[in-house]
């Protein structure tokens, strides 16, 4: 992991193509601006953990099996 320092107004580049901007910092809560291409998705950690769960559960082999039985 690399840890850098930003002040208000600084900015980071990641891949030629998305910029990380620190836009306000308001006690221990930091509020950060991204742009990114629209083909990049950029989710809060939590939400993109809650995507795979849910990803993961459609592949399991009982939700498989009971889309054979709607095919019949």
């Amino acid at each position: 992991m690399l840890a850098l320092t930003r002040k208000k107004g600084e900015a980071l580049v990641i891949n030629n193509n998305i910029e990380v901007t620190v836009l306000e910092i308001r006690g221990d809560q930091i509020k950060l601006g991204i742009a990114a291409p629209k083909e990049v998705p950029v989710y809060r950690k939590e939400v993109y953990l809650q995507i795979q769960k849910e990803n993961e559960a459609a592949l399991s082999v009982d939700n498989l099996s009971g889309l054979k039985g709607l095919l019949k």
